[in-house]
């Protein structure tokens, strides 16, 4: 499959940040199970605020607690759709965590990005502030593509003959 050596574990950041340095990084995180023209818009504009565009992909087993449905790509299907896109550079696999702020804070710090976008209404935004913060990264909001949710495209059409 293709990954470009973009897609990389948690554990492999600290290798990952000495290729990167000296560049204006870009972080942004998400599940991206159903991509969508929205996500595109969402990564393509990021990207712009920077050189190099990280994006932090939420498990599987992040999905089925958070959405309380299975994802319908597994969490590599996703970061090989991801890491084709000429907008992402690093695609970095989360873990399931236990303590999710605390393993944030970790990455992030690891991270260290000069960039942290979000959209609007992102009801996680007091973290990622905070998050900024911590690391003296500039919080970035990118307008929502309201039209394109993965729940609002989604439609169950009965099936033909029944």
């Amino acid at each position: 499959m293709y990954s470009g050596g973009k897609i990389i574990r948690i554990d492999e950041i600290a290798v990952s940040r000495r290729t990167l340095h000296g560049h204006k990084t870009v972080l942004v995180g998400g599940c991206f199970d159903i991509f969508h023209y929205g996500h595109l818009h969402f990564l393509t504009e990021a990207k712009r605020k920077g050189d190099v565009l990280i994006v932090l992909l939420e498990s599987d087993a992040f999905i089925e607690k958070s959405k309380h449905k299975k994802p319908v790509h597994t969490q590599i299907q996703r970061a090989e759709l991801l890491a084709a896109l000429v907008c992402v550079d690093e695609v970095i696999l989360l873990p399931e965590m236990k303590d999710r702020d605390k393993e944030y804070k970790k990455i992030v710090q690891l991270i260290r990005p000069s960039v942290i976008a979000y959209t609007k209404g992102d009801s996680g935004l007091n973290k990622k502030t905070l998050l900024a913060n911590e690391v003296k990264a500039d919080l970035v909001e990118i307008d929502m593509l309201t039209s394109f949710s993965s729940s609002q495209l989604i439609t169950y059409a009965p099936i033909f003959g029944n």
